[in-house]
């Protein structure tokens, strides 16, 4: 007997191909047999030692999120209910330049300290790792669902260089490239970048491509969150699009939007852009989140002046009334370049989360809102909480568009990616709702994609980024990682007044053959494990 049939799923198999009727049999982790319903007629049908009705649920493989910050999050929480309810079976972590590995115990302390804001400081952790592989080691132990790791060259750059604002040396980009060579050995799949964060945002673009170059002999992709998204995004697209083709190496675009006012209406202009390399031969991806807002740290939105050195010297900075009064200057007037280069507008800017529990009256307000309350400005709110919450403080930036949003949704190279932030008491909607808000708001309710246009962009797509040769799919001899889901009723119940309320409509989710959603519950299984890139 094998261990599971999901008898009469809709099934979507995440090829974009019409969906179809089938009894899907699952053992030992993986899919062995699939029974379409004209085949199965007349034809004894498949049993297991459990048998699931699927009637009116879609099955499909299980979401993978291209753009996670749970880098934690998976360690310090096995509930995880976050992604596992919303159908995510794998998540990307080592995000945006910036991640626990590799270190050193310098390394490691300035990094828990410059994201505190993403993830905690990670006082209930035992970072008992220092390398890319231990860190996945750790991971196997188990985890709520899968994850796979990018190495973060800003962590990188910070091991080696530091977080001053100059050039590597011939002998520190040697070592650069060889930690990113021993990650992509220990199983990492890519290299990322926040090339609007401390100290990634300090390397230039010949030193970039020779790491892209590293990334491209082992088999894996390059993922920046480039210089811009504000004034100059455009051109910031176009840099990464021809450094990663001078290096050979895969693109793909983190959370690519086209925010701030400036950029209103332009998506079609990134594109015209993207899809003239990509008919020349560029292979490009990139993912988004189905929201209008981004998320980030307060600190984030700082001149990189002003941040070199790390974050004991920007507290320093942001204390001294002289070099206070520089910041502002250009946060507000010329536009900092942490900002995307556009003048800061605080009524955009919500305080989304703190560390400093004696501050959390100013969460769910807008700077400019809890400036009004205390007769104070903006900028001396946002300068306080910057110091007092030791720069922890996250943020949600009111700057997108919708019509960007839908266009780029619909670009051949799209994929999904929740860039979820788990911490803060009100953190963006998209960590708890971004998949169910895919399949309900954008497929169910505005028709902008094809119920099977829209799993393939959260499944077979990133898969095939990943080079993942038996995920993505419902296939025979694929692992069992699926979902089922109502299509009619899927929604997120996650809302900017309420971010931590769970999805709607998705009863089941397996991960390797096992429930961790069953009857809408989180189990206590812990079946994920890490994901390694396959080697070229």
């Amino acid at each position: 007997m094998q261990d599971l049939v999901i008898r009469d799923a809709d099934v979507v198999d995440g090829s974009g191909a019409d969906s179809y009727r089938a009894d899907v049999v699952i053992d030992g982790g993986r899919i062995v047999s699939i029974v379409k319903e004209a085949a199965a007629a007349g034809c004894q049908r498949p049993h297991a030692v459990r048998e699931l009705d699927a009637e009116g649920l879609v099955l499909s493989p299980g979401f993978i999120d291209m753009h996670a910050h749970s880098d934690l999050a998976l360690l310090r929480d096995p509930d995880h209910s976050a992604k596992a309810a919303q159908g995510v079976t794998l998540e990307v972590l080592g995000q945006d330049g910036l991640s626990y590995a590799p270190v050193d115990d310098r390394t490691l302390e300035e990094v828990r300290r410059a994201i505190t804001g993403w993830n905690g400081y990670g006082d209930d952790v035992d970072f008992d790792w220092r390398s890319v592989g231990e860190y996945l080691d750790r991971l196997d132990r188990g985890i709520a669902v899968n994850a796979a790791y990018l190495v973060p060259q800003g962590t990188v750059r910070a091991l080696v260089v530091g977080w001053e604002d100059r050039a590597a040396t011939p002998g520190e980009l040697d070592r650069m490239r060889r930690l990113v060579a021993e990650g992509l050995e220990q199983g990492a799949v890519g290299l990322s970048s926040g090339l609007t964060y401390t100290p990634g945002m300090y390397a230039g673009d010949a030193e970039l491509t020779e790491l892209c170059r590293v990334v491209a002999a082992y088999g894996g992709y390059y993922c920046p969150h480039h210089r811009s998204y504000g004034a100059g995004a455009l051109e910031a697209y176009a840099e990464m699009v021809a450094l990663t083709r001078a290096a050979g190496c895969p693109l793909h675009l983190a959370h690519a939007t086209m925010n701030f006012g400036v950029n209103e209406g332009r998506a079609a202009e990134l594109l015209d852009l993207l899809d003239r390399a990509l008919d020349a031969g560029a292979d490009i991806t990139l993912d988004t989140y189905p929201y209008t807002p981004g998320c980030t740290t307060l600190a984030a939105l700082l001149p990189s002046w002003a941040s070199e050195g790390g974050p004991q010297e920007v507290l320093a900075r942001l204390r001294d009334p002289a070099t206070a009064a520089r910041i502002r200057h250009d946060l507000e007037v010329t536009g900092s370049d942490g900002c995307h280069g556009v003048p800061v507008e605080w009524e955009t800017v919500e305080i989304s989360g703190v560390t400093d529990p004696a501050l959390a009256d100013v969460v769910g307000r807008t700077v400019r809102e809890a400036a009004d309350l205390r007769g104070e400005t903006p900028w001396e709110t946002a300068r306080r909480l910057l110091v007092r919450d030791r720069l922890g403080t996250t943020v949600l930036q009111h700057v997108g568009h919708e019509e960007n949003v839908r266009a780029i949704m619909r670009h051949r190279a799209h994929t999904g990616g929740s860039d979820g932030i788990l911490r803060g008491s009100k953190p963006h909607p998209r960590a708890y709702g971004t998949f169910p808000r895919y399949l309900g708001h954008y497929v169910r309710e505005l028709g902008v994609l094809t119920l099977e246009e829209c799993v393939a962009r959260l499944t077979s797509r990133p898969a095939a980024r990943l080079r993942l040769p038996d995920r993505g799919l419902v296939r025979e001899g694929y692992r069992a990682d699926l979902v089922l889901f109502d299509p009619e009723t899927v929604a997120p119940g996650a809302t900017f007044a309420e971010p931590r309320r769970l999805p709607s409509g998705i009863p089941y989710v397996l991960v390797d053959g096992r429930f961790v959603i069953e009857d809408g519950k989180r189990t206590d299984v812990l079946a994920g494990r890490a994901v390694r890139r396959t080697p070229v």
